[in-house]
């Protein structure tokens, strides 16, 4: 394991996704070109970071399972669940589920949807810059990635942890 980190959680919210058809449910809207374009950056960096997740658990919504799709090919070969719970979870729903992981998966990646995810982030991250950052938004398409050195997923939830990375797919486009 990295750094003597215990376990790594990355929380990746959906790309930007389409509003533009009122005849769409929700689930169903997909990514907007600039989702696509954003997904394709992070994809790339990606590539060259160190995250490769074991698990990755992936809201059933159109436009987190499209997320997913552009940036698998980056992740190694983790094993994929779509997880109907995701859809539009709460923090509270969030840290349950990251409490059920698997203890023999150390680094898991999950693709949802606001507010839920930029509220676990909250919860959980250690005062700090990134954190600051992660208040004033979690926008479409951003990364974020927690670290604790816990034995178990259910500590993790306990927090706090360190909130070591934010990606943010406008700053990969530059």
């Amino acid at each position: 394991m990295r750094t003597g980190t215990a376990r790594r959680l990355h929380l990746l919210r959906h790309a930007k996704s389409a509003w533009d058809d009122p005849t769409l449910a929700d689930r169903d809207r997909p990514l907007t070109p600039r989702g696509r374009r954003a997904g394709a950056a992070l994809a790339r960096h990606l590539e060259t970071a160190d995250v490769r997740p074991g698990l990755v658990l992936c809201s059933p919504a159109a436009r987190a399972r499209q997320t997913l799709e552009l940036v698998l090919p980056a992740l190694g070969s983790p094993d994929v669940e779509f997880e109907e719970s995701l859809y539009h979870a709460s923090a509270e729903r969030i840290r349950r589920l990251v409490a059920a992981l698997p203890g023999d998966q150390a680094e898991v990646l999950l693709v949802g949807h606001n507010p839920g995810l930029q509220d676990v982030v909250l919860a959980l991250a250690l005062p700090g810059r990134l954190r600051r950052q992660v208040e004033s938004k979690l926008p479409t398409g951003a990364l974020a990635t927690l670290e604790s050195d816990v034995p178990g997923w259910e500590a993790f939830t306990a927090g706090p942890a360190t909130l070591t990375s934010v990606v943010l797919p406008r700053a990969l486009e530059r």
